[in-house]
């Protein structure tokens, strides 16, 4: 008999087949963890999807019946039992082995474990995996259970599956098939680790593990399971028959774990360890965790329903992002692309990662980088923008994988709270779906019975809010901006974006506006010549309905006509940049009664319009630089109130911020007419506004005037008009491109206002990127650019159109 269990990954010797499809696959060479989209590239069998239309061409292959084969040597008994492991099969699948059907899947989301004792031969094994079309599948759960309504035509929500492979407003519709996650032969004897749950808590300076155990058997006999934690170690026996345990841990003098800008976030290693009642270890399962507390304040107050997420009994401000899959061709991602991404998030000033209902439960790479850099997450539960059925097979599938994925996110200490659904809720509210359904079930069961059930029996220590939005209390609507956490998406479907300062909602879960990509990812996406606002690949890479029309809307009630493309791409970045600072500010200016504000979106899955700060290849957009601004840590802003414009410090440290602070109303040719001085008192983690004097709020030429404050390092703009309400002067000013060490510098003197400058270094080379943007200079004032990835042929072109550009070079048409 084995003295240990042993795990041998089966990832090497794959083959894909199908039968009548438009190229022929038959023993095409297949990548595990992988998917069939990107094996059949690999195999050059298929154009690039995310290229120009080429996605309109592959839609055949979600409709397609795939077989993924292999074979391994197997030398015969010694341990009791050898199971084949399956992590993630993606997604309706029959595994056989030796021709013998093993077992079966309907869940993306979930793991399955199957027993090959009985299938095992000798020698060489051949595994088989076939995979059913999802198209298939969700046509036969339709005439089952009756089909359901969603904000798109396709079957997302009738199969336990990545949702936005099937299209969504900014991703492409690539149903994908395949081996997804590792897969292994586990080979063990007596007993394994079946579950392993630790619940951390912390009470002053004690940290407490209280780690329950669940163990499968192969033999009946007295085991013992051991932990150990930061020196501190327990024992327990599970006697034989018996297949649970409950260890408590108390370490002293922990250090706690704290949110991003809050504190540090040090990480304990967890072991535990289960071994014979003789002592022969069998299984060992490690994991680092971090002391914290966590809970949401929902207390009715004066104004509503606050959402406040405290942490260590500290209310936390939110400056949040949404997170969507970062390919849709997920085993694509890999942690040093995570990291590149969080890095940016970081770099923007961002605390919270909010992983979006469509997508998947993320990765361990995504968390442990999470708990590391002390980014909070809210992960929702996988329903999205759609009715879902409750019936079977359907229920017993989402509560598989809701156990699962609670049990193994609950070490992570960044993972803050578990929500049922995104819009969901809402949708039945406002989105005519009762008169759709017709009695038919839609999920409301899952989002108050079945998932709250599953956190309190699992992870009490975390909580859980039924829906994004929710008001708190059914009786309410769902998407009350007074009470709970709303979505805002009138301003990008309907109004205007200075709408947003219309109401001061509680906590704002997702809002947004959209902008194209970088210059250079839409130069490698797209083959049209002339590249246009309009032309073929543009529209394709658009997916949002009448998309092109509101971004058309935003820029005409802002913003001049735009001449050309160069125009359009840059005015259209600036828009949305603009745009989602306005709302931020707005935001942040009514601390704490609002407490947070999580922009759509941080990232994309592909080159795409969309409404992200970092495109489909990773390349910043101006909103990002606006990101960083408007959730800085300090940040200063003028708002208007009903008594006249404000000066609104807002000072997210634990240090007071006491200062003068200087404003001064300008006219554009830089003139000071008149100025004031206010000393600013912010206290930690508060928000301190003071009403500015008349004589300074006050424009006596609208379009030929502006306001800036100015505290230290900080400082913030108030225009009275719109730019196209403005007549600037033409730009005029001096450039210099130095370079230094591997870097250029570019240095920018105004000879007349300059409004919003921004570089684009991409359009000289795609790997350049630039250190800030979004600068206003007055007449006289310099900024310096940093560019670095660059080399360039010539560098005088970082200082002329169309790489260096403000509001006041387009020309009047």
């Amino acid at each position: 008999m084995a003295t240990a269990s042993s795990m041998v990954r089966l990832h090497q010797g794959w083959t894909v087949s199908a039968r009548d499809t438009p190229v022929e696959v038959d023993g095409v060479p297949a990548s595990v963890p992988g998917c069939v989209h990107t094996d059949l590239l690999a195999a050059g069998l298929i154009e690039d999807p995310y290229l120009d239309d080429n996605e309109d061409r592959l839609g055949w292959i979600g409709r397609t019946r795939w077989e993924y084969r292999t074979s391994f040597e197997w030398a015969g008994p010694g341990d009791d039992r050898i199971d084949l492991v399956c992590a993630g099969l993606d997604t309706v699948a029959a595994i056989e082995v030796n021709g013998v059907e093993v077992g079966r899947t309907a869940n993306m989301h979930r793991g399955y474990r199957f027993d090959l004792r009985s299938a095992l031969a000798h020698g060489r094994n051949d595994l088989k995996i076939s995979f059913d079309s999802a198209y298939d599948y969700t046509a036969a759960m339709a005439r089952q259970v009756g089909s359901r309504p969603g904000a798109y035509d396709e079957p997302y929500n009738l199969i336990r599956k990545m949702a936005c492979n099937f299209g969504w407003d900014w991703g492409p519709t690539v149903v994908t098939a395949g081996i997804w996650q590792p897969i292994a032969l586990h080979s063990w004897s007596t007993a394994r680790l079946g579950q392993v749950r630790p619940l951390v808590t912390v009470e002053g300076d004690t940290g407490r593990v209280e780690l329950h155990v669940e163990v499968e058997r192969a033999a009946a006999e007295v085991l013992t399971v051991s932990a150990e934690i930061g020196g501190v170690s327990a024992t327990a026996v599970i006697p034989a028959g018996q297949i649970t345990a409950v260890l408590e841990i108390e370490v002293p003098q922990v250090r706690r774990w704290w949110p991003r800008g809050h504190g540090e976030q040090p990480l304990y290693p967890l072991r535990a360890v289960l071994a014979t009642g003789g002592g022969r270890e069998l299984d060992r399962w490690e994991r680092r965790v971090g002391f914290r507390s966590v809970r949401l304040d929902t207390a009715p107050d004066g104004h509503g329903t606050p959402y406040t997420v405290v942490v260590n009994d500290r209310p936390v401000y939110v400056k949040g992002v949404n997170w969507i899959p970062d390919d849709a061709f997920v085993t694509r991602i890999t942690r040093e692309r995570l990291a590149e991404r969080f890095a940016q998030a970081c770099g923007a000033n961002v605390n919270y990662l909010r992983v979006w209902g469509g997508g998947r439960y993320e990765s361990e790479d995504f968390y442990e980088l999470a708990d590391e850099l002390g980014l909070l997450v809210g992960q929702d539960f996988l329903f999205a923008c759609a009715a879902y059925p409750e019936e079977e097979p359907f229920a017993a599938e989402v509560a598989a994988e809701a156990r699962e994925q609670v049990v193994r996110l609950a070490p992570h200490p960044s993972l803050v709270t578990w929500t049922g659904n995104n819009e969901n809720i809402w949708g039945f509210a406002d989105w005519g779906w009762p008169e759709q359904l017709k009695g038919r079930t839609w999920g409301d069961g899952f989002y108050h019975g079945l998932l709250p059930s599953v956190v309190a029996e699992l992870d009490p220590t975390r909580p859980y809010w039924p829906g994004s939005p929710w008001s708190g209390r059914a009786d309410l609507h769902p998407n009350d901006p007074d009470h709970g956490t709303t979505h805002l998406w009138e301003v990008w479907n309907r109004i205007d974006y200075t709408h947003y300062r219309d109401s001061v909602p509680r906590f704002v879960a997702e809002f947004g506006f959209q902008a194209p990509p970088a210059y250079a990812t839409l130069r490698r996406a797209l083959r049209d010549e002339p590249l246009a606002s309009d032309s073929p690949g543009m529209r394709h890479h658009q997916k949002a309905i009448d998309g092109d029309l509101k971004l058309r809307r935003g820029l005409d009630a802002h913003l001049p006509l735009p001449a050309d493309f160069a125009d359009w791409h840059y005015l259209t970045q600036l828009n949305q940049a603009r745009a989602i600072s306005l709302a931020l500010e707005h935001f942040r200016s009514h601390t704490p009664h609002n407490m947070g504000a999580i922009v759509w979106q941080l990232n994309d899955c592909w080159p795409v319009t969309s409404w992200a700060a970092v495109d489909g290849d990773g390349r910043r957009k101006p909103l990002w630089y606006a990101l960083r601004r408007s959730f800085a840590p300090r940040l200063l802003t003028i708002q208007p109130r009903p008594g006249g414009l404000v000066l609104v410090a807002v000072n997210d440290t634990d240090q007071d911020w006491t200062a003068p602070a200087a404003v001064t109303r300008h006219g554009l040719g830089g003139d000071a007419l008149a100025r004031a001085e206010v000393v600013l008192d912010v206290p930690p983690r508060s928000a301190t506004t003071v009403l500015l004097p008349p004589d300074v709020a006050t424009s006596g030429d609208r379009a030929g005037e502006l306001l800036r404050a100015v505290v230290g390092d900080e400082s913030a703009l108030w225009f009275f008009a719109e730019d196209h309400e403005i007549e600037y002067p033409p730009a005029r000013f001096e450039a210099k491109v130095v370079r230094s060490g591997t870097a250029y510098e570019v240095t920018v003197t105004a000879g007349t206002i300059l409004r919003d400058l921004v570089l684009f270094p991409d359009r000289l080379d795609p790997a350049a990127q630039v250190d800030q943007a979004l600068v206003t200079l007055l007449p006289g004032e310099s900024a310096t650019f940093t560019v670095t990835g660059a080399e360039l042929g010539d560098p005088a072109a970082l200082a002329a159109r169309p790489v260096l550009r403000c509001v006041n070079d387009i020309a009047r048409v």
